[in-house]
């Protein structure tokens, strides 16, 4: 089973963090930097990190002179080529002073659909991390057509976390924490924790606003059932937070996972 609390995270052996476009691309951009900071910090600690960003689109849209995401796939596919080899660049060029080697991941629906495909994601992924490597995943934006696409990188990431038994999942966004309602609205609480199987329906969650994501609390929610679901615990805070929540501090939403699932 995953971590039975948020505080176990600093000693977690192996643990996925998602973070979404909007948190390191645009107005954000410099944001990149403080949670390469952070998963260096946890790097160095002796936990295996996983990467799952977002953000070739968003990276690729400046480039070639977009202010707001096409919505034809062609033109996605083109931005996403572009963008992704910036982004990993940018990644890299963070962790080089950190001594850090990162790889790039790129996967599609389809390639977490056979189990072939599957299995050798999950041993590629294992073996970086046994190599200090840190893999930087991203949905293969260039080649996934409408169909295949996972929707957004939640997905992606908790079946990642699912596919590498991760300790736990820990879900970035610019919103610190799950609440009861939209947390603009006055009155709006942070939920703490999520037990298992929880019933969530008597809260309003909000989809994205973002003008260069895909996600928001409705993907994040159902990204945690699928990783819970598979004995993955998730956490679920903002990227201003990402240092703290890898050293295991009260922030953020807690989602027990299955207590039957013994990792």
């Amino acid at each position: 089973m995953g971590l039975q609390d948020r505080s176990e995270l600093a000693a977690a052996k192996r643990v996925v963090v998602k973070v979404g476009s909007s948190s390191i691309s645009g107005v954000n951009e410099g944001k990149l930097e403080l949670l390469v900071d952070a998963l260096a910090a946890a790097h160095q600690r002796g936990t295996e990190v996983i990467l799952v960003s977002s953000g070739a689109i968003a990276t690729g849209m400046p480039l070639l002179g977009f202010e707001t995401k096409p919505e034809d796939l062609p033109t996605s596919q083109a931005l996403a080529s572009v963008g992704q080899s910036r982004l990993i660049s940018r990644y890299q060029q963070s962790l080089e002073k950190y001594g850090i080697v990162a790889g790039q991941v790129l996967l599609t629906s389809g390639d977490l659909e056979a189990q072939e495909t599957r299995e050798n994601a999950r041993h590629a992924m294992d073996r970086l991390v046994s190599l200090r490597v840190l893999p930087i995943v991203n949905e293969n934006d260039t080649v996934a057509t409408q169909e295949i696409r996972f929707g957004d990188n939640d997905r992606l990431a908790a079946l990642v976390a699912a596919l590498v038994k991760a300790d736990a999942l820990i879900l970035l966004s610019d919103v610190d924490a799950l609440y009861d309602m939209p947390p603009a609205k006055p009155g709006a609480k942070r939920i703490d924790y999520v037990g298992f199987d929880e019933d969530l329906s008597g809260i309003e969650i909000g989809g994205s606003s973002s003008v260069v994501g895909t996600g928001g609390a409705v993907t994040k929610v159902s990204a945690a059932r699928i990783a819970t679901d598979s004995g993955v615990s998730v956490l679920l805070t903002s990227t201003d937070l990402v240092s703290e929540a890898l050293l295991g501090a009260e922030v953020g939403t807690w989602f027990e996972s299955d207590p039957s699932i013994n990792n």
